[in-house]
């Protein structure tokens, strides 16, 4: 899953880097971008990929609109994006916490795709 998410055109990072000139742009945060690189991390035990921007070197970042300093120390870590997988045992379990049935589910041949149909009791 690593290569899909830390792809060699760099097609991902520029989209992970890109957060940080949203919030360069909307929270008046004065990121540097150059200091910080992009990393993917899957997580096994959750069936997940992490997406981080690490920090090259030591930063204090103002958020000016919300009057908000944050200390960055290099190598530390900003978990950007969560991209799960699910199953459907996982969504039928969720489903029943919420009182909720499933009700339909259809999937392509591969079973890598899946849309649900879900009933409130």
């Amino acid at each position: 899953m690593v290569p899909v998410y830390d792809d060699a055109t760099g097609v991902t990072a520029d989209f992970n880097c890109n957060v940080l000139s949203v919030l360069n742009r909307e929270l008046g945060a004065n990121f540097e971008l150059e200091n910080y690189e992009h990393v993917a991390v899957w997580d096994a035990e959750n069936e997940w990929i992490e997406l981080r921007l690490r920090a090259t070197e030591s930063a204090k970042v103002t958020f000016f609109e919300i009057a908000l300093d944050v200390i960055l120390q290099a190598g530390e870590e900003i978990r950007t994006e969560i991209s799960a997988r699910f199953r459907r045992s996982g969504i039928e379990a969720e489903l029943a916490d919420a009182s909720v049935d499933l009700d339909s589910w259809w999937t392509d041949p591969e079973n890598r795709f899946a849309l649900s149909l879900a009933r409130a009791r």
